[in-house]
């Protein structure tokens, strides 16, 4: 389970930002980290836990790389989840995501002693699209690289897929890629649920 004082770092890009204001470093911005943080609060009270959000709008692998000491080595934190790719999307080789990805986790597990859940990045544009057919090898990828590195696996992609059997994409993301308040309090419960039995 979840130990005293432990700090969690959530990564990303527009996704994990959600509008947080740069200059707060504690702020959370109106998404999933936020509705995680407001459950954890309130189930672990009395553990003191402390989340972070340095998610940015646009960032792609190559982006987390640039800026990783600052905002994620420099932090220590005890758990960090990582949700990004969709912005590499047609623009990202699949090798060069993949080797980026396996450079970023072999410096965070050479420093620091973190417990890591890599997200599947997601699109909700149906099956037979360029989007779509660009993507799905860096999911796998992102498959790969947590059984390589032992982390654990937040399968969003396949969550939200299955979740547009009760609503329609839209109800989940408009466009495809950003959730809804709806979304966003599907990535929040599965990201809970998944940890709590992970950590468990």
């Amino acid at each position: 389970m979840f130990k005293e004082n432990s700090v969690i770092l959530f990564q990303g890009d527009s996704i994990t930002d959600c509008g947080r204001g740069r200059g707060n470093p504690d702020s959370l911005g109106d998404g999933y980290v936020n509705l995680i943080t407001e459950t954890l609060a309130d189930r672990y009270s009395q553990l003191n836990l402390k989340l972070l959000n340095r998610g940015i709008s646009g960032d792609k692998i190559r982006d987390l790389q640039l800026r990783w000491d600052t905002d994620c080595i420099d932090l220590k934190p005890d758990i960090l989840s990582i949700l990004i790719g969709v912005n590499d999307t047609l623009i990202t080789p699949p090798e060069l995501f993949e080797e980026e990805y396996r450079m970023l986790l072999k410096r965070t597990a050479e420093t620091l002693n973190s417990r890591i859940i890599l997200c599947e990045p997601f699109l909700l544009l149906g099956d037979t699209n360029v989007y779509r057919d660009d993507l799905n090898p860096k999911i796998e990828i992102v498959h790969r690289l947590s059984e390589e590195f032992s982390t654990f696996l937040l399968p969003l992609d396949k969550i939200f897929r299955e979740s547009c059997s009760l609503n329609p994409p839209e109800y989940w993301a408009p466009d495809g890629v950003h959730p809804t308040p709806a979304g966003h309090t599907l990535i929040a419960k599965s990201w809970i649920e998944y940890v709590e039995k992970a950590l468990s």
